[in-house]
């Protein structure tokens, strides 16, 4: 048996615990440098803000409904999701983190008079403890735990849990489910979907199991068999390392300084050390690359990347740091305006499996080390940013973040004063 906790319009809820408020007002959370509506409460979605929508396109729904406006605020959005997390880990011995907003819990084994009663109290604990919106859905299988988590979005009665395992009840609802929607079938998947008549989730279950074979291999096998309340999807609890990491941003203006373009340059590297050193991981090769407005037809283009090779792996991040500015300065051309940049570090190994050469100076590596260790210590007592390298500059990306909220919970400035008389 299988839970799955989803947090509801997760980005907009954030911005609501510390602005009480805006509870019962319109939300939306912006894209970078403010472009597209990527999150929206409940209220905001019923004034016609669909998801993507470009914020010049709404403005006039935007002003006349009253819609409370932000910046995304990544840094919280990330300390909220741990909370959320950190409350699941007492309801289950091993809680898989599929999204920053949605977490799988296993309940096998566990002993659960009432799931239904049970799934109510943890989507509670998450809201007293939190102040964030929590469904959670518990089924056989996975997928129906997604498609159970989904009703309690649906119908408020449910006070945020469900409990979906009898036969009938699973039917009742796939037969209204479109098939589109089921986890695990995309777009390609749904296309062929509608040429075969396919609507509904029902309609996907009675396929005969040779065509969803032929037609959608292993993976669209699998959701067809927990569709049909057979677990065949692993529960991951364990989060594997990334082989890349990737870091990069859209300018809010064209940078044609190559001072302006290092600075940013460097702090896209520094953010990419440091996901290297939470995963344990070592870095071979560095790319960084920066290109023009490809929108802006009549100016003249360019796309510039480098390579770099390190002489033994690494996660010392001004080692990263130092040579992604370098990178940077010969990519530059004069003349041109560059609108987007970014670092990706790749050829990732473990840290415990990598080997120093022959001829390295265990003295400065021990130094840079310890520098490293510093910087991350200090980082997460003060926040992010608090300790940066001089080609940092302020240690701000430069976009358009005219709505964002103050990072209430990670940075020390921002913390909600209160005062009581």
């Amino acid at each position: 048996m299988f839970a799955l906790a989803d947090c509801n319009n997760f980005f907009a809820s954030c911005e609501r615990v510390f602005r009480p408020e805006l509870n019962g007002r319109p939300v939306i959370v912006l894209s970078n440098n403010d472009g597209c509506a990527v999150a929206r409460s409940n209220e905001a979605k019923a004034l016609g803000i669909k998801m993507g929508a470009p914020l010049f396109k709404i403005r006039d729904i935007v002003d006349k409904g009253h819609v409370a406006v932000f910046s995304s605020n990544f840094s919280l959005y990330g300390d909220m999701s741990r909370r959320v997390q950190e409350v699941l880990q007492k309801y289950a011995p091993s809680v898989e983190q599929y999204s920053i907003d949605e977490a799988f819990l296993d309940l096998s084994g566990m002993r659960i008079d009432d799931p239904d009663a049970y799934a109510k109290e943890i989507s509670a604990a998450c809201r007293r403890l939190t102040t964030i919106p929590v469904s959670v859905g518990i089924a056989p299988t996975k997928t129906l735990a997604k498609i159970a988590s989904k009703l309690c979005k649906q119908y408020p009665k449910l006070r945020g849990g469900c409990y979906m395992h009898r036969a009938e009840d699973i039917e009742k609802v796939l037969r209204r489910f479109p098939a589109e929607d089921v986890w695990g079938i995309g777009r390609r998947s749904a296309k062929k979907l509608s040429a075969m008549n396919v609507r509904t989730a029902w309609d996907y279950v009675n396929l005969p199991e040779v065509a969803v074979r032929k037609q959608f291999a292993l993976p669209g096998y699998r959701t067809w068999l927990e569709l049909k309340g057979t677990p065949c999807i692993e529960f991951e609890d364990m989060v594997e390392p990334r082989q890349s990491i990737c870091v990069s941003r859209s300018f809010a203006k064209e940078i044609t300084d190559p001072s302006i373009l290092c600075e940013q340059v460097a702090n896209f590297a520094e953010g990419a050390a440091s996901k290297l050193r939470a995963q344990n991981s070592m870095a071979q090769e560095m790319a960084v690359f920066a290109f023009t407005n490809r929108f802006k037809e009549n100016a003249p283009q360019t796309y510039g990347s480098r390579l770099v090779v390190f002489p033994e792996a690494t996660d010392e991040h001004r080692t990263i740091v130092s040579a992604s500015v370098r990178a940077a300065r010969e990519l530059f051309s004069p003349g041109f305006g560059y609108k987007k940049a970014g670092v990706v570090i790749s050829k990732l190994i473990q840290k415990e499996a990598f080997t120093r050469s022959l001829f390295s100076d265990a003295e400065s590596e021990l130094r840079e080390a310890r520098l490293s260790d510093s910087i991350d210590s200090i980082n997460r007592t003060y926040g992010r940013g608090a300790v940066l390298f001089g080609v940092q500059g302020d240690g701000k990306i430069r976009m358009s973040r005219e709505h964002q909220s103050p990072h209430y919970t990670t940075l020390w400035n921002d913390i909600p004063k209160a005062s009581v008389k």
